[in-house]
This record gives C-alpha cells, structure tokens and sequence, in this order.
C-alpha cells in the first residue's frame, strides 16, 4: 500500500457503518492504527461486539449503536465526518430469498439513508460495499465492471439499485462515491455461525468436529476468493480517492483467480493436518445447489489496478494459512 505510505489520516473522522460486522472491523482496526477518529455504526443484527471490543477504550474510537434504517440515527452519526464507508448490510442470497422485506429494507432504504444523510453532511467521499452478485446471469469471465447481467436473487438486486442510487446522487446532487464489488471475502473473524455462514468457516469448523463438510452441487463451483486484507486495502485507496477519473465509479474487488469448491476443501484439509491429521479422511456431502447460485465467479481487477492503484498483497493460500491459524487458536479457546 504505498500510495497510502505519506496519507495523514490523523486529521480525518471516518464513519464506518456496519463496523461490528466482519469487513468493517478489519477496516476500523487498520483506520486506528493509521491514527485516523472513527466512529462505527451499528445495530448488532449480525456484527458482534467482540470484533470491536479491543477498540472500546481507544480515545478515537466512538461507537454508535442504532439502525441504518432509522434516517434520524443516519444524520446523528455523519454530522462532522469526513468521509463515510459505507458496509452496513444484510448479506447471503439464501436469508434475501427467504426474507426479501427485510433485506430490501436494510440494503435499499439503509443505503438511501445513508447517502442522504452523507450528502447532508458534506461528506467529501462515500464509499460504499458492492457486490459480485450483481453479475447476476452473466456468464463471461472474468467478471469485468461494465459487463452485468439480470439480478438472480432480492440481495443481487439491492446491490445492483444501491449503484444506481450513487449514479443518480452524482447525476442530481453532484455528491461523489466508489463502489466496491467484493468477492467472496473471507479471513479472521468471520463468524463461524448461523445458517447463512460464508462457506470456508464452515468448512474449517465441520472438519475441526471431524465431520463431512457439505457442499452444495457437485463441488465444480468455483469462486474468486477474496482475503480480508485485500479489501482492507481497496477501501482505504477508495477513500483517499480525489482524482474525477478515479471517483463514481464501481471496481471488483478480488484477486483475480478461481477456485473450485472442491479444490478449497482440499487446501483447507491440507492445513489443518497440521493442527489435526484426522481431517485428511473426512469426504464432503454434496446437496442440492442454492437457488440464486451462479457457477463460477473471477473477477478482472484491471480497472481497480489502474484506476485505484489496487494490488492485492494476499493469495488465497496465504491468507488460508493466516485463517486457518486465526479459527484454530479461537475454536480452542
């Protein structure tokens, strides 16, 4: 992250909504360390406070708890910031499916508010979670920001809209933002459980219980695995962004390689055998493919790499390792 090196972020307050949750904890925790004041929005629905506890007594740290969907809670928490990053939602295709009401609530009238309540305030960037799942029924790869096709689930579909609300507060208000599609994130803190659990925390944690993981379909699915340090990176260089060329526009946020679910089972297998050789024969169950799955995902990262200046410093197999390592100290203790 050498653009990065000579920022000062001591001068800048930054809200972070959703800052509870997985993405924003890891961003908060690298915003304080850089000296930056944060202040974090969120209504625990699916952030835990122990992914901000250490934080707790950081004299530029202040919590807010409330609702993105309360626009009240919104303006409270933007007034005097600086920039806001935006990572406050109700992910997973299968809960959208399930509970669309509340997931369009949440990621469609949340994000109205907050946008609004940033525009309000002034806030000089907005940077906001996108999402691969906008890509919808597209079946090119790699993935490239100007190619999307239909929505396959409620959640794609609110993440489609929130881009087009940011094209519009651009077109209308003039207020710049950067969307960042993410894929598939995954790294320490993750939360290993529920229903709607990312799939390689529930691989570590089934085969650490020496049970068969399940997967879903014939395990030729494959994803373009994301560490958290990667999008850590991205958000920060999305921030600082000032360029016109660079601002109000949307960039995939990967590391521009596939891997099948098969595949990352296998490597998961082979780094826990170092923690516990058993795992070496557990076999998967394969079940029936989730409605609104696309097979494949792989993102091209060209535009992000020269228009951001992004450069993911983690592979798959090195962020796995740090992974593994961070679940297996945790589930211990």
């Amino acid at each position: 992250m050498n653009i990065l090196e000579s920022f000062d972020f001591k001068n800048k307050v930054i809200l972070v909504t959703g800052g509870a949750g997985f993405i924003g904890s890891h961003l908060i925790d690298k915003l304080l360390q850089l000296g930056a004041k944060v202040r974090c929005l969120d209504n625990f629905s699916t952030g835990k406070f122990k992914n901000i506890q250490d934080f707790e007594f950081n004299p530029n740290f202040q919590l807010i708890e409330g609702d993105i969907r309360n626009y009240d809670i919104c303006l409270e928490a933007t007034q005097g910031c600086d920039w806001v990053s935006h990572q406050a939602a109700l992910g997973s295709v299968p809960r959208s499916i399930k509970d669309p009401l509340t997931t369009h609530a949440v990621n469609i009238t949340g994000f109205l508010n907050i946008i609004e309540a940033s525009r309000i305030a002034e806030i000089k960037n907005f940077v906001y979670a996108a999402s691969s799942s906008t890509y919808g029924n597209s079946q090119a790869l790699p993935k490239i920001e100007s190619e999307i096709g239909e929505p396959l689930s409620p959640y794609a579909l609110t993440k489609l809209v929130n881009e087009n609300y940011a094209s519009v507060y651009k077109k209308t208000y003039d207020f710049n933002s950067i969307g960042l599609r993410y894929f598939n994130v995954f790294g320490p803190k993750q939360d290993i459980n529920g229903a709607y659990a990312a799939v390689i925390p529930k691989f570590v944690e089934a085969l650490l219980n020496h049970k068969s993981p399940t997967i879903n379909g014939d395990g030729s699915f494959s994803r373009d695995y994301t560490f958290i340090e990667n999008v850590v990176q991205a958000n920060l260089l999305a921030l600082t962004a000032t360029s016109e060329c660079v601002l109000n526009e949307t960039y995939n946020v990967a590391c521009a390689e596939r891997t099948s679910l098969i595949e990352l089972l296998n490597l998961l297998k082979h780094r826990l055998i170092n923690y516990d050789d058993k795992v070496i024969d557990l076999q998967p169950n394969f079940g029936p493919e989730r409605e609104g799955d696309v097979p494949h995902s792989l993102a091209s990262i060209t535009k992000a790499h020269n228009l951001l200046a992004y450069n993911p410093e983690y592979s798959l197999e090195k962020g796995l390792d740090l992974t593994v390592d961070w679940y297996v100290k945790n589930l211990k203790s």
